[in-house]
């Protein structure tokens, strides 16, 4: 019995996980926004280790992404270098803070960023 149910939950992982790749990958980014809120709500996994392991799975899924588009489209490669340079300093900023916010606080950070994110792309796109 334990087989099949881990069975059973390796295989609604890797739906999910589609789901969420599908979504990156389309929108070319937004995974997070899906990831979290599956992992939390459907996986059990408490807030802080949620927005972690999303970051963790969207990082192969994002460089898999990456490639793709540089073979389809044109990238503008001077933006690239410069914006990860301060993509990789935000985002040691963030894991720090990440580390030491409140899980509630994180929660309504979250909540605020997808909500204003999308409130503004109805309007002002």
């Amino acid at each position: 019995m334990k087989i099949k149910k881990k069975f059973k939950n390796w295989f609604l992982d890797a739906i999910w996980g589609s789901v969420i790749g599908f979504f990156n990958g389309f929108l070319g980014s937004g995974g997070g926004m899906i990831a979290v809120p599956i992992l939390e709500n459907l996986k059990k996994i408490e807030n802080k280790k949620a927005h972690a392991t999303a970051i963790a799975v969207i990082f192969p899924l994002s460089l898999i992404s990456a490639i793709i588009y540089s073979i389809n489209f044109e990238f503008e490669w001077l933006t690239v270098v410069v914006l990860s340079v301060g993509v990789t300093i935000g985002g040691v900023f963030g894991s720090i803070f990440l580390k030491k916010l409140n899980g509630k606080i994180i929660r309504i950070i979250f909540a605020s960023l997808m909500l204003f994110a999308g409130v503004r792309m109805l309007f002002w796109v």
